[in-house]
């Protein structure tokens, strides 16, 4: 019996080889099939991180701003790390006869180009050219901005975006007209009476704790780009945040410093169509201090922006005091029709107690520069105007916009209303 099991027995061991033997065959093929999709899968990454790279090393530099708000559509163009762009607006411009352009112009209103570029790791290159700027009376080429950008420098102690650091030449971050001043940005033509803006030689630091964002500059005050003329420098310090998506805030708090009239003349913020400046032959010396306060409410159909603030100005005139205290605010709306068609009006004011240099829409050698005109002590402007974007880089405009004022001796301001058509652009 034995014997028989044993020979019934050796057929099936045999057979249950075989079949390990194939199984065994199978999964080895299986594994190598395996091994080889792992193969294709790790050239292929390999493949798209080379591309990743190659991009990176060719993509525009692009330095985190105080502010963000540009749009995300590509612009320019590169030679190889380097990335150029511009913006300009061209136009025609009518006001009063005792407006700026009383006798109707054509006019290349702003041409600008930027050169950009990334330095090392988080350090980026920026500078601004401008050709041409609705200030100028000709067209030169003049610097605008120029700085290198240190981002993240806050990544030291693991932190990201909470310092940032900025040297060179940049805008004097007071208010935040300045962040959407450009042609291409601004939904009207003109700006606001106050119209805050400039550009100095300085340090910055900025970033966001949380969800309050900071700017804080120390610049050098006076209009002179090659020299600074006084000890004392310019400090500004802006606040801003959102604390609901529908509400941005931001306050503004700024001492312009002392300003050498001899050497630089007025400071390097632009207020009221002009600068800040003497308004007595004896004073050698001026300086003011401002705050303002912002408010942005965010609509399905466009916006409602508010800001308003107080400047007290000073010198040194040793035969009379002429301190100053001026008060000043402004109302913009924007109301989208369609995604590319929108109207916009703003108006804004400044009262100035026993009259100040108060430009405006009017001539600028009248208001600012001649000693005999009387000083301005109540300004107000409204402005219209209707818009059409065709899309981010391109957008016409037209506005009309109405100008009164009182000056201290009685006279009133009634001749500087101005008419605009503008095509804005970028690259």
């Amino acid at each position: 019996m034995i014997g028989l099991a044993t020979v019934f027995c050796f057929p099936a061991r045999a057979d249950d080889s075989s079949s390990w033997q194939r199984q065994l065959e199978q999964l080895q093929q299986q594994n190598a099939k395996l091994q080889s999709q792992l193969r294709e899968q790790q050239e292929l990454i390999a493949q798209l991180a080379k591309q990743v790279a190659e991009i990176k090393s060719v993509a525009p530099a692009k330095p985190v701003t105080q502010n963000e708000s540009e749009t995300t559509s590509p612009k320019g163009f590169n030679l190889g790390k380097v990335h150029i762009s511009g913006e300009g607006a061209v136009g025609f411009f009518r006001t009063g006869s005792e407006g700026f352009a009383p006798n109707g112009e054509f006019r290349v209103d702003e041409a600008k180009l930027f050169v950009e570029a990334p330095v090392w790791k988080d350090v980026y290159f920026f500078s601004e050219l401008n050709l041409f700027t609705r200030e100028d009376t000709d067209l030169n080429l003049q610097l605008g901005e120029l700085y290198l950008d240190f981002e993240n420098v806050s990544q030291l102690w693991q932190q990201d975006g909470q310092l940032n650091l900025r040297l060179g030449r940049f805008d004097i971050p007071f208010g935040e007209e300045y962040l959407s001043r450009d042609a291409i940005d601004d939904p009207l033509i003109s700006h606001s009476l106050m119209d805050f803006w400039g550009v100095d030689e300085g340090v910055e630091v900025y970033g966001a704790i949380a969800k309050l964002q900071y700017v804080l500059a120390v610049q050098s005050g006076g209009a002179s780009s090659a020299r600074d003329f006084t000890a004392d420098k310019s400090v500004t310090l802006r606040l801003s945040g959102d604390p609901i998506s529908w509400l941005h805030v931001g306050a503004s708090a700024m001492r312009t410093g002392d300003v050498d009239v001899m050497n630089e003349g007025w400071s390097e913020l632009w207020f009221g169509g002009g600068w800040f400046g003497p308004i007595s032959p004896s004073a050698t010396q001026v300086h003011a201090n401002l705050a303002q306060g912002d408010v942005t409410f965010r609509l399905p159909c466009g916006h409602v922006k508010l800001s308003g603030g107080y400047a007290r100005y000073g010198d040194n005139d040793p035969s009379a005091d002429n301190g100053r205290d001026i008060w000043f605010y402004s109302v913009e709306g924007l109301h989208r029709f369609t995604r590319k068609f929108y109207a916009a009006a703003r108006f804004s004011q400044i009262l100035a107690e026993r009259g100040y240099l108060l430009v405006g829409n009017g001539d600028i050698n009248r208001f600012y520069f001649d000693p005999t005109q009387p000083l301005t002590d109540n300004l107000w402007q409204l402005s219209l105007g209707l818009g059409y974007r065709f899309c981010d880089q391109l957008v016409v405009k037209a506005e009309y916009t109405f100008e009164r004022g009182h000056q201290v001796n009685g006279e009133h301001r009634e001749h500087e209303d101005s008419f605009a058509a503008q095509v804005a652009f970028k690259f």
